[in-house]
């Protein structure tokens, strides 16, 4: 089990799996309007095509949220080297994202940083195969252990799978 978490609550958050103690914390580090300009270069300036990425997320999110419509995005970075970005809440009044994935059949109402986790998951696997970068693949996999101890990972992977 793992601790519940918001990542609009607080710039700075631990998560760790319940039980462990051994294992560092992972902490996620909302990025400041400042340094947005310099979050893809940063992270993913080594990675082929890297500019589509944005787009990308975008697009997967449009073809998996029926009431999607566009808006701002949260940029975030991992401590172990991951990064990721989360759409606002949604308008609702639960701020709940419906997700449906047609590709598998699966659907699944999350929270904005659940919805922007498989959105980021989706856009990295398939940039990965698309360009045969394994800088690309290991972002995948960092953002993949952040969502493993997610609170909403079963959301998550039941959309990606």
């Amino acid at each position: 089990m793992t601790d519940t978490i918001n990542l609009n609550d607080t710039l700075l958050l631990q998560t760790q799996p319940a039980g462990t103690g051994s294992e560092p914390a992972l902490t996620v580090t909302l990025v400041q309007d400042e340094q947005r300009v310099g979050f893809w270069p940063q992270h993913f300036g080594s990675i082929p095509q890297w500019i589509t990425l944005e787009p990308q997320i975008f697009a997967w999110m449009d073809r998996f949220c029926a009431d999607y419509i566009g808006g701002i995005w949260n940029f975030y970075r991992l401590s172990n080297g991951g990064a990721f970005m989360t759409p606002e809440a949604c308008g609702d009044d639960d701020g709940k994202w419906a997700l449906f994935n047609s590709m598998n059949g699966n659907g699944a109402e999350m929270s904005a940083e659940a919805a922007g986790i498989a959105v980021c998951l989706m856009t990295y696997s398939h940039h990965a195969m698309r360009t045969e970068c394994d800088a690309m693949a290991g972002h995948y996999y960092r953002l993949r252990d952040y969502a493993l101890i997610h609170a909403e990972c079963n959301a998550i992977m039941h959309i990606i799978d």
